[in-house]
């Protein structure tokens, strides 16, 4: 099958599944694995969360033309956050060991502690245990997780964009 001719309708659904797939998977690396989620990696679930609501949205509603746009943008916005929380994960794990940031406090603790504005700019500086590489299949998880948010993003586009010329 190609994805290029898919419906609207079924190019939404498999990105809703996918969306799924990827926090299965996240969950199965934790529980089997014991690779446990550092708060980047729950920020980037929380993108994939996003994505996945507006992709099963679009697909139960289905709309024709221009409103289209309006799922298209919400997965948009959650690819935009994970792509940025991945890329600011990938830049923390390339860093020198001498210039890795100290661990930080769990994150359910810096949600009862702290403000929301707080808590975003105490995970976008980082810790030490977002510094952990764990590769799979020779990529760390970010790299995977970025990979899956620039793919899923073109995918809505790519469905809304020939689909609403189409009407």
């Amino acid at each position: 099958m190609n994805p290029f001719r898919w419906s609207y309708r079924v190019s939404f659904i498999v990105g809703f599944l996918i969306c799924a797939g990827l926090l299965g998977f996240a969950l199965f690396t934790e529980k089997y694995w014991g690779l446990f989620p550092c708060p980047l990696c729950i920020f980037q679930r929380v993108g994939f969360i996003v994505m996945g609501l507006f992709f099963l949205l679009g697909a139960l509603h289905a709309p024709r033309g221009g409103a289209r746009w309006v799922y298209t943008g919400g997965v948009l916005l959650g690819s935009l956050f994970g792509i940025a929380v991945a890329a600011r994960h990938l830049w923390i794990q390339s860093l020198p060991a001498d210039q890795i940031p100290s661990c930080g406090p769990p994150l359910d603790y810096m949600f009862s502690a702290f403000p929301f504005a707080r808590v975003l700019q105490l995970v976008f500086t980082g810790s030490g245990e977002c510094a952990k590489v764990e590769p799979i299949l020779g990529l760390p998880m970010p790299a995977w997780t970025l990979l899956w948010f620039i793919a899923l993003a073109v995918l809505a586009v790519v469905a809304t964009r020939r689909r609403s010329s189409l009407k």
